[in-house]
């Protein structure tokens, strides 16, 4: 049985609270659904509902929650219901180590060849899945789907804040994702996890794929109102530590195109499948 799992910082920690999951078997699911949550109670259980109604009878799927530290009643809710949905796994963090590690550890511990994301606090729409799954479904040479907010369920300041940065950041990385903060994305997991990590690379998976000669598409989600708790990011936070963010995706983007430019083969001759005629250093 796959227990319920515990991260520490550098390990992995197995835990005895027990997770029937129907895709446990050998087979791996179509699809791992990595939900990274933080003090989202009241929200993640209609969530992780809303998945189930989405994808049931679509595809074969999994659903791991990664509660990054949570100090309210999200893991208290999460414990509550995992022994009841078969596709659940849940993912605890000891402590807080970021949105973006959530993500890494999800998508680690993930069992499908296609992995999405959800943020956990409702405002993507699992609905929405079922268009991007049929998109990779048609056209397999796709490696990541990134939905695209067409309304705004923000503030006016939230809304023009993230313009902002959005331009900013698509003039200076030429990811073609207008909306690279919503949440919503689904990619293959060989090529997420040949991509360099580091805190806060979640903003900018597109720009660090296509570096890497990955092939991304984009796609209108649906945007809802957070139904409960507070955002956990502001607007002076964000722009913080995104000007250094941004500057040093740039610079690693320039390095990553510069070693996956081209193409490798190689080269076979008779020598490679006789012994060579002398003897190497006489």
């Amino acid at each position: 049985m796959l227990g319920r799992v515990r991260i520490e910082r550098g390990s992995l920690v197995s835990e005895t609270q027990p997770i029937s999951s129907s895709t446990q078997g050998s087979e791996s699911p179509d699809l791992s659904v990595v939900v990274p949550v933080h003090d989202e109670a009241g929200a993640i259980l209609p969530l992780l509902a809303e998945i189930r109604a989405a994808l049931l009878g679509i595809l074969s799927f999994e659903i791991i929650v990664v509660d990054d530290g949570s100090r309210d009643g999200t893991s208290a809710e999460l414990s509550s219901v995992v022994q009841h949905l078969p596709e659940l796994r849940v993912v605890v963090h000891s402590e807080q180590q970021g949105q973006s590690a959530a993500i890494a550890n999800g998508v680690r511990l993930a069992r499908g060849w296609w992995v999405a994301t959800l943020d956990g606090d409702g405002q993507n729409d699992p609905h929405d899945l079922r268009d991007f799954w049929g998109v990779v479904v048609s056209d397999p040479a796709i490696d990541m789907v990134c939905g695209v907010r067409t309304q705004r369920r923000e503030g006016l300041p939230r809304r023009l804040a993230s313009r902002i940065a959005n331009a900013v950041r698509q003039a200076v990385l030429h990811d073609g994702v207008e909306d690279t903060g919503c949440g919503i994305k689904l990619f293959a997991r060989r090529a997420f996890l040949g991509l360099p990590r580091f805190d806060h690379m979640h903003r900018f998976l597109p720009a660090l794929l296509v570096a890497a000669g990955g092939r991304t598409v984009t796609r209108p989600v649906h945007d809802r109102p957070r139904s409960k708790g507070r955002s956990k990011y502001g607007i002076v936070d964000r722009l913080l530590v995104g000007v250094p963010d941004l500057i040093g995706v740039w610079w690693l983007t320039r390095r990553i195109s510069a070693v996956s430019r081209g193409s490798v083969r190689e080269l076979r001759g008779p020598c490679l499948d006789r012994p060579l005629p002398i003897a190497i250093g006489k």
